[in-house]
């Protein structure tokens, strides 16, 4: 006896969830312990991050920090900053670099800290999740779109390591990108002097080391500068 199979027909998913306009999303609050990003109008939860992702954002923030301070360059490096990139997108980078007064024109308007479409970070860096495709093809095209000059992916998953650099080169249309891989240097198009090791970012020490490490350097350098001036010798003449 035979029996007729009737295919089994998957109901489709409506999306219920609100759609907000960019001024609705910049006071928007509901779960406080959870982030949004904008994307056409939608509300996206951005999932926990992880240890390493952790390490990874402290590592950088620490390098660029220090980077700009001995170059004496009048920018910020900010983790949980906003930036727009359409009437109804905006994201948040892991990493963003901008200018302090760009950092205080967002902080003097009410809602969330956001960089509007005139205010372009000079920096964003995204490190990869479980969503690849939205680091590597929307998050790409929408920083493009929005003229950030550069666009840094890490990516920390076994068997695909490596930073992945976009820039907008001038003469070139729309953005060009090299990637640097294990063991190499990953080098910036937007600060030429900055040079970092693609082993240390994507497996960073902490940087409460790195902090201690200075400090133990440093305490050494006043012991020596302390003997020498009992010695009656000037430390900065040496």
């Amino acid at each position: 006896m035979s029996q007729s199979i009737v295919p089994t027909v998957e109901e489709k998913q409506i999306d219920t969830s609100p759609t907000l306009t960019f001024e609705e999303y910049r006071f928007y609050q509901e779960e406080l312990d959870v982030k949004y990003e904008l994307y056409k109008g939608k509300l996206i939860a951005i999932p926990t991050a992880t240890i390493l992702h952790i390490k990874i954002c402290e590592y950088l923030v620490y390098q660029l920090q220090r980077y700009l301070a001995e170059h004496n360059l009048n920018l910020v490096v900010k983790t949980g900053l906003g930036v727009r990139t359409d009437e109804d997108k905006s994201r948040i980078p892991d990493v963003v670099v901008c200018t302090q007064s760009l950092l205080e024109q967002a902080a003097a308007r009410p809602g969330a800290g956001i960089l509007e479409f005139d205010e372009k970070p000079l920096l964003v860096v995204e490190v990869v999740s479980e969503n690849r495709r939205e680091d590597y093809v929307i998050k790409r095209g929408e920083y493009e779109l929005a003229n950030v000059p550069e666009y840094c992916i890490v990516d920390p998953k076994t068997g695909k390591q490596k930073i992945r650099l976009f820039a907008l080169i001038e003469g070139e249309d729309g953005y060009t990108y090299t990637d640097f891989l294990p063991g190499e240097e990953m080098e910036s198009v937007v600060f030429p002097n900055l040079r970092l090791s693609v082993n240390e970012i994507l497996d960073p020490p902490l940087v409460e080391g790195l902090i201690k490490a200075e400090q133990a350097q440093l305490q050494k350098a006043e012991r020596l500068a302390a003997r020498l001036r009992e010695l009656g010798v000037d430390p900065d003449a040496v």
